[in-house]
């Protein structure tokens, strides 16, 4: 091994260890914060998102009075700690996924700790708790010892003072202190907040190069970790791709007349009907599993029926919506299919085509109208399972509520297992809409009220959403807008995202209610982390509509890596958001200038002297194994390249200059993004994680 590959080896193994994964703001229940619907009287410290209604805080009070503390620096002490429930980092705070604390982790100076939270006023909170409180008596302290000698991880006891369980503050603190870790945070007595002095320098531009020709509406990167991804139309065909390398000045090589799977004599295709999303197992390489989502019509496909979602169950007659959907109720369906690429392991990965007969038939829906259904599919990157995005079903303002209904699967986010075939005596029994398994943790567990499938609702229509590739928590969703307001959402357990009580932050009135409303008080919705209102963009066709986009993770773009990107439709609007502080989940953005490189592939269009590329409508966003991101455009597929080539400056780009002569010794180069870029996926991904260091990411 060179010596340069084993420096980037050992530091990028350093990366791995200084920052295992990122906080993500959760609750106890790992579900998202809220804004409540009245003020906090108890835990007054928490005024704007938290994981506290006013029953929640009502509890805490009692739970509180029931104490009996007499001293008044115990009482504000224990007052905080037990707040801490409300904090919309609770999850964290308490460990929930390991060891569920009775007790947050309280900021210990004495733990050393490369942190990002602001802890510095009260680095030592530990060690003060015991201050104010090892004399005091707590009736059913939370500070009891348990068993195991864990940090209260079982039930409490009857009047005690600290000193009765921990002999001195030190081993106090060293079952109830910790420190803030890049991974985590700890209670310093007030709410979790993170260091913010960091200048936000959004990109001063997005360069562009077109790769390939064609209107596509998917793009899903080959799970074999190769330069290959797949593409597919609305139509119903679906081809494999061969990207080429960055800088190379290549197209994309795709065959159009030999596509991997063609199932467009099933697919229903129009304006917001057709193939909408694709998915390859995570296990491709393996067993050759691929996923289409689409729509069909059952009166010209008698396999495409299925249960109508417009149903007694959710206060919905099928009968009545023939006036208003111009054809037979649930007419039309949203499909789920399962097929298979022509290969055997151990070669499977190298198939170039799929059966076009189903294997198995996944889901199966009607629809009450013809739009507002999403339809992508993805599976989730730390889970496995299938996330199948679902919108309200259709009609101006979701006239039957459906979105805001825990029992139909409409305005909906679904979370399925599909390596688990349940029998057809299971499927009867739990009401399921096909062959799939639910997964053990889905929020209908906690909420009986919910269809099992579904993880998070209230949505119009999701279209396009991401996980980021650097941190898998990190679920996000553009959520297409009635009037208003176009969202950009941060998607958690059992999330209720609003529609159509609210657009966005906004509260919503509908014109018609046939199947009832909801009321703002009975809700916890999540607002947006970003999004743009309709007067804010330069409208075409006096519209606007969200496109989803991608954390950018490609060091391609250097000024861009951690950014959110996402568009507008109708091509004339790309936006930038950064997470201000890191691992907050508060989100600035930006509008951002973008135009096209000159030395393109394939020579963008300009209209009248403009700047700007013709892009036409952006249809979707792409991720290839590079993490480089794809627009995918109804002009043809676009990537974003480096700054420099559209004259963007960018103070991180590292740019090789060409040379005739001899590369530099390995022992003794520095790396830039194109060496990276000609590295396998592996010591790609390695030699990026040292230009982030060298670049002042790290």
């Amino acid at each position: 091994m060179g010596g340069f590959s084993l420096i980037v080896l050992l530091l990028g193994n350093l990366l791995l260890l200084l920052k295992p994964c990122s906080t993500l703001p959760l609750c106890t229940d790992l579900t998202g914060a809220f804004k409540p619907n009245t003020t906090l009287t108890f835990c007054t410290s928490y005024t704007g998102k938290t994981c506290c209604d006013s029953a929640e805080d009502s509890a805490l009070q009692q739970q509180f009075q029931a104490m009996n503390i007499t001293d008044p620096g115990c009482a504000a002490v224990v007052t905080s700690i037990l707040c801490a429930k409300c904090d919309p980092f609770s999850a964290e705070l308490f460990r929930v996924k390991t060891s569920a604390r009775s007790v947050p982790v309280l900021c210990n100076s004495t733990v050393s700790a490369n942190s990002t939270q602001s802890t510095q006023a009260s680095a030592n909170f530990c060690s003060q708790v015991w201050g104010q409180c090892s004399n005091i008596s707590i009736v059913n302290s939370p500070f009891a010892a348990s068993l195991q000698g864990q940090a209260g991880t079982t039930s409490t006891s009857n009047s005690t003072k600290i000193t009765q369980y921990w002999q001195s503050q030190s081993n106090f603190c060293s079952a109830f202190g910790g420190a803030s870790l890049d991974d985590s945070v700890c209670f310093d007595g007030t709410p979790v907040t993170f260091n913010s002095s960091a200048t936000l320098s959004f990109p001063s531009g997005m360069c562009l190069e077109q790769i390939g020709n064609g209107s596509y509406i998917n793009m899903v990167a080959h799970p074999d970790g190769s330069s290959r991804a797949f593409f597919s139309n609305q139509q119903g065909h679906i081809w494999l791709a061969i990207l080429p390398a960055q800088g190379s000045g290549k197209m994309m090589q795709v065959d159009v007349s030999s596509p991997f799977l063609d199932i467009s004599d099933l697919v229903s295709f129009d304006t917001e009907m057709g193939l909408e999303g694709i998915a390859a197992h995570p296990n491709f390489a393996q067993n050759g599993r691929f996923f289409a989502s689409f729509n069909c019509d059952k009166s010209q496909w008698p396999g495409c029926a299925g249960r109508c979602s417009c149903n007694s169950a959710v206060n919905c007659d099928p009968s009545k919506l023939s006036a208003d959907n111009g054809a037979l109720p649930c007419q039309y369906q949203s499909v789920i299919s399962e097929f298979t690429a022509n290969g055997t392991s151990p070669n499977i990965s190298a198939a170039t085509s799929a059966q076009p007969i189903e294997v198995r038939r996944i889901l199966t829906m009607g629809l009450p109208f013809t739009t507002h259904h999403g339809g992508q599919i993805l599976f989730g990157p730390a889970d496995g399972y299938l996330y199948f995005m679902m919108g309200d079903g259709g009609g101006v303002g979701d006239p039957y509520n459906f979105a805001q209904n825990k029992k139909t699967l409409l305005g909906k986010i679904l979370r399925l297992d599909v390596d688990n075939i349940p029998t057809a005596a299971e499927i009867s029994q739990l009401g399921l809409w096909g062959n799939y398994s639910i997964p053990s943790d889905n929020p209908y567990t906690e909420d009986t009220a919910l269809l099992p499938e579904i993880w998070a609702m209230g949505f119009r229509n999701p279209w396009k959403c991401s996980f980021d590739s650097s941190r898998p928590a990190y679920f996000m969703c553009g959520d297409v807008g009635q009037d208003t307001y176009e969202s950009v959402d941060m998607i958690t357990k059992d999330g209720n995202y609003g529609w159509r009580v609210y657009e966005g932050p906004y509260l919503y009135t509908p014109l018609k209610s046939p199947g009832g409303n909801t009321s703002a008080n009975s809700i916890r919705e999540i607002f947006p982390v970003m999004g743009y209102n309709h007067s804010s963009v330069n409208q075409q066709q006096g519209s606007a509509s969200i496109t989803g986009g991608y954390f950018y993770r490609s060091m391609t773009d250097a000024c861009m890596y951690g950014s959110y990107i996402y568009a507008d439709l109708f091509g004339a609007a790309m936006f930038s958001g950064i997470e201000n502080p890191e691992d907050s989940g508060n989100f600035n953005q930006s509008l951002i200038p973008f135009t096209c490189a000159s030395d393109s592939p394939i020579p963008c269009t300009f209209v009248n002297g403009s700047t700007v590329p013709s892009l036409g409508y952006v249809l979707s966003f792409g991720e290839d194994n590079n993490n480089d991101i794809y627009l995918l455009a109804s002009s043809g597929v676009y990537r974003i390249v480096s700054p420099s080539r559209c004259n963007y400056a960018c103070s991180k780009e590292v740019v090789t200059p060409p040379s005739p002569s001899p590369s530099p010794s390995p022992t003794t180069s520095t790396p830039s993004q194109t060496s990276c870029l000609s590295l396998p996926k592996n010591a790609m991904l390695l030699c990026s994680s040292l230009l982030l260091i060298l670049l002042g990411f790290i």
